[in-house]
């Protein structure tokens, strides 16, 4: 039903140009200002904003078929714009088991196994979202554990952060790893006491090595992919949607390139690939970093075959704007200059993470990219991340020059105050995961002490500073994509239990919108076209039930995207029995 009801939508958005239309009789927030800004009327044509301001002028504006759209109170926001989501992996994950929430290990394997049934015969059997901590065991499921499901057919568990997971003793055969497949540059295969077999839990790039090996989605599963994903984005009021990382999975290229040659999107779509030449780098030791070919055909590469023009605008609602490194892990596994505080399950010693990326490799990729129009976008979540990933724009910048790159921080979670002022001299803007790291701010206080708690997700010190920053939900790692629970975490900063974790680094609602608004637009470089509502831009608009800055902060969250409207044509509204 879900999914008829998104093809009926996307229907409306490829008919034919209406009149214009104009928006009265609500709060209409331009977020176009520093200060909350408000006003009379907007009005539409053609997919773009043509005005803006008081109803007569509007009246004068608009033409004599104008549609007249009386908000009855409503709020209207420019569209939410994801600064850092999953989009094609969220759709695939559709399809798989859900995971979330589960309570322990027979839980996790009865979900699985009703996942069976609705898996083809030579698919993997796959499921997504547990946490180990959260589990009664403590502990991530064995090869054993998953054989309860499927004994003949791979069967793989995927953890929450997307970092972590699981695989049968069949997953590890199709996948051509065994006990004595050494353990890749960033990631580890765990094995059991006698080292001669794999335990079944895997980290980082150990568990990529595996999950490229997953059969290929096609046809209507590609298909279902995409309009799965944007029927959900579109829901949470984003018209602007990411794929920050694409190439994990072995069949992203054809999906995308599926959705463009079918036109299946509704929304904006804007890649960031990841850079398939260094895959040899990751699985050799640091060595050799220096086989890093940076001529190698790789994603990039092959998108730019396909599509020329693709890294230029966007072709059929998709557009290549960026590349993506991973420096360091999850909450688990970040890479710090000092030790964690209590180390996580199975870690001993003064454990502080690990890098994932030798220092000559990612010289080698800032060589590639830095002086191209390819934003660069680097996961890090620990300081010695950020340290490793400062040292190299350095470089890029002494041998290149300085220029508008604006090199986006993915997450950022820990930053010092000295890295803050280097990112200001090159331009870096951090996208900080509220979804994650505030909600989980109790498991954050126990592994990661209260100082380096209580400054993550730095919005205050970036706003006194002046630098911009913006919010990402990182989905699927967020169940759901919801920008709305971005600016409660942003506002509130409450952990699961009701605590507030770091209560310095609270922000205004209004500049938690502009996270996701005009400064997200401004990360994307598509500040010219999107993130506020101004002659000129695009129509692309959110109708919200609420207006949230004038509810109380700790329901922000709650309140209801309406309707999504991408270039003046509706792609969600919310039916009467939700």
């Amino acid at each position: 039903m879900r999914f008829a009801l998104f093809l009926a939508i996307h229907v409306l958005t490829i008919a034919s140009a209406a009149a214009d239309t104009l928006y009265t009789g609500g709060d209409i927030l331009t977020m176009r200002s520093s200060a909350p800004e408000y006003v009379e009327s907007l009005v539409e044509r053609d997919g773009k904003i043509i005005f803006a301001g008081p109803l007569a002028e509007a009246r004068k504006r608009a033409d004599a078929k104008a549609t007249t759209v009386d908000l009855g109170g409503k709020t209207l926001l420019p569209g939410f714009i994801d600064t850092h989501g999953h989009f094609v992996y969220f759709g695939k994950n559709l399809v798989d088991a859900n995971l979330f929430g589960c309570t322990d290990i027979a839980d996790l394997v009865a979900r699985m196994k009703k996942q069976v049934a609705q898996t083809p015969a030579d698919g993997w059997i796959v499921g997504f979202g547990y946490q180990a901590r959260a589990l009664k065991e403590g502990r991530a499921p064995t090869s054993e554990d998953l054989d309860q499901v499927s004994a003949d057919r791979p069967v793989m568990v995927v953890d929450s952060s997307g970092h972590l997971g699981a695989a049968n003793a069949a997953a590890f055969k199709a996948a051509g790893i065994t006990a004595d497949t050494p353990d890749p540059t960033g990631g580890m295969f765990t094995r059991k006491a006698d080292g001669k077999s794999l335990a079944g839990p895997m980290e980082e790039t150990a568990l990529n090595a595996v999950r490229s090996k997953r059969p290929p989605f096609t046809g209507e599963l590609a298909a279902r992919a995409i309009t799965g994903a944007a029927e959900v984005w579109a829901s949470h009021g984003q018209t602007t949607a990411m794929e920050a990382g694409l190439g994990l999975g072995n069949d992203d290229i054809g999906i995308v390139l599926n959705a463009i040659d079918k036109q299946l999107l509704p929304i904006d779509l804007y890649l960031a690939a990841k850079d398939s030449a260094l895959d040899d780098t990751l699985a050799a030791s640091y060595a050799v970093a220096s086989q890093y070919n940076p001529k190698a055909g790789g994603i990039v590469e092959k998108l730019r075959d396909a599509r020329p023009d693709l890294d230029r605008r966007y072709v059929n609602r998709v557009r290549l704007g960026g590349v993506k490194f991973w420096l360091d892990g999850s909450l688990d596994t970040a890479w710090f200059t000092q030790p964690y505080t209590e180390n996580p399950p199975g870690k001993t010693g003064a454990f502080a993470g690990y890098r994932q990326i030798p220092d000559e490799a990612l010289d080698a990729i800032f060589e590639k990219y830095w002086p191209t129009e390819l934003q660069i976008h680097m996961h890090m979540n620990g300081d010695a991340a950020a340290d490793q990933a400062l040292a190299a724009i350095a470089k890029a910048i002494k041998k290149h020059g300085m220029h508008d790159h604006r090199p986006v921080f993915v997450h950022a979670s820990w930053l010092r105050g000295d890295q803050i002022e280097k990112m200001k001299a090159c331009g870096a803007i951090p996208s900080f995961l509220t979804a994650g790291i505030i909600p989980g701010g109790d498991a954050v206080v126990k592994l990661w002490g209260p100082e380096r708690s209580a400054g993550a997700m730095a919005s205050r010190t970036f706003l006194r500073a002046g630098l911009p920053f913006t919010y990402s939900h990182d989905a699927p790692v967020s169940p759901v994509p919801s920008i709305l629970a971005l600016v409660d975490a942003g506002v509130n900063r409450l952990s699961g239990s009701g605590k507030v974790v770091g209560p310095d680094e609270r922000v205004a609602a209004y500049d938690a919108l502009r996270a996701v608004t005009s400064t997200a637009a401004y990360q994307l470089k598509e500040e010219k076209t999107k993130g506020t509502l101004e002659p000129g831009k695009l129509a692309d608009l959110v109708i919200l039930d609420k207006n949230p800055l004038k509810v109380e902060p700790t329901t922000i969250k709650d309140i209801a995207v309406l309707e999504t409207i991408k270039e003046g044509r509706t792609v969600y509204r919310r039916s009467d029995d939700r």
